[in-house]
């Protein structure tokens, strides 16, 4: 008798295709925002390195690298249970993130055709490299007999609408995190082979350098807008969006926790580092930079996730709804408070800083 695998059970919308994840505070989001004002830009401030940037979009450095090779043929059933599960949502939740953003890439590739044809090309390119890495991690869905239907995702999924000056932020930390996510977990495991479960890890390195040349877009983008960076309204959004997505990757890491120790690191480790090298990173363009040195941004974050752990308890209980309601109430409130107490810790101001931070 063979003993059968246990496999964890998704909602299907039919067989094979998952039903996508409900949409919350901490789903990835997908975007639109006002397309006439971002034709009308002006990027003549920094259009050579925009242009620079243009050409190493057009080399197309990895056209031949999202390619499935012999290792992905084979059975994945030792990969069961618990870790099957999270593993599932880890590639659910990264396609989602990559496929966001090649829906919104390419509808401004195609709204800026005419008037802004550099970053027309630009956005359009970008939009080719994000729908090979949405649709490579949905095939490597496949190996675990589901996948997305992302014409279904396009239609379902609400959008969140930014002006464009909250685009270039929320999108540069998006791609700038993106890319020390993917090369920490891409050097942990060249150290540590016997940790990859999966052979998708082994793309990471030249994948992370896609995110990287993303981010660098739209630092010159900014660059080109200087007035959206250089006065007192710059410095409070910089840092609402720093914390935005610093705390949203912190919370959903630490309550997938299991998922990061499947492949050999502390999600609490991994997601400071993450945190101390994308808000170092974000300082070369960012007036402002988070005190993630301070115990108490590590501490308050903490605290997040134990009432994020007790909102999750207290959703699966068989509680009536209005009793619910009230067990959640002092939770939202004090995620609530932790929040506004981050965000008025103290910012890192950049011109003060030594010149080698920049």
């Amino acid at each position: 008798m063979v003993d059968s695998v246990k496999k964890p059970t998704f909602e299907e919308i039919r067989p094979g295709v998952k039903t996508p994840a409900k949409d919350t505070i901490l789903t990835p989001r997908f975007y639109t925002t006002d397309f006439e004002e971002m034709s009308q830009m002006d990027i003549s401030a920094n259009e050579d390195e925009l242009r620079a940037i243009l050409e190493e979009f057009r080399v197309d450095y990895n056209r031949h690298h999202f390619v499935r090779d012999e290792e992905f043929e084979q059975s994945w059933d030792k990969i069961s249970g618990e870790e099957r599960r999270l593993f599932i949502e880890f590639l659910e939740r990264s396609c989602t993130a990559e496929f966001s953003g090649f829906l919104l890439y390419k509808e401004l590739g195609r709204r800026l055709k005419d008037k802004s044809p550099v970053l027309a090309e630009c956005f359009t390119l970008m939009s080719r490299d994000e729908a090979r890495h949405a649709g490579f991690l949905n095939k490597a869905m496949s190996d675990f007999n589901l996948q997305l239907d992302l014409g279904f995702l396009t239609k379902s999924k609400k959008y969140t609408f930014f002006k464009p000056k909250f685009i270039f932020y929320a999108t540069y930390l998006s791609e700038k995190i993106g890319y020390w996510r993917y090369i920490t977990i891409y050097r942990h495991l060249e150290k540590h082979p016997e940790d990859r479960i999966y052979p998708i890890f082994r793309f990471f390195e030249n994948w992370c350098q896609d995110e990287n040349r993303h981010g660098d877009f739209f630092d010159a983008i900014m660059q080109a807008q200087p007035q959206n960076l250089n006065d007192w309204k710059a410095k409070l959004w910089c840092r609402f969006f720093l914390l935005s997505v610093f705390a949203t990757m912190y919370l959903n890491d630490l309550q997938r926790s299991g998922f990061y120790a499947s492949i050999g690191l502390d999600a609490r480790e991994y997601d400071i580092e993450v945190i101390e090298k994308t808000n170092e990173t974000a300082s070369r363009v960012f007036p402002v930079m988070l005190d993630v040195n301070d115990p108490e941004f590590y501490n308050r974050l903490d605290t997040c996730v134990e009432n994020n752990v007790k909102l999750t308890q207290i959703a699966e209980s068989n509680a009536p709804g209005v009793v619910k309601f009230f067990q959640k109430l002092p939770l939202y409130v004090s995620i609530g408070w932790q929040f506004l107490r981050l965000y008025l810790m103290k910012p890192i101001d950049v011109a003060s800083q030594v010149p080698a931070v920049r």
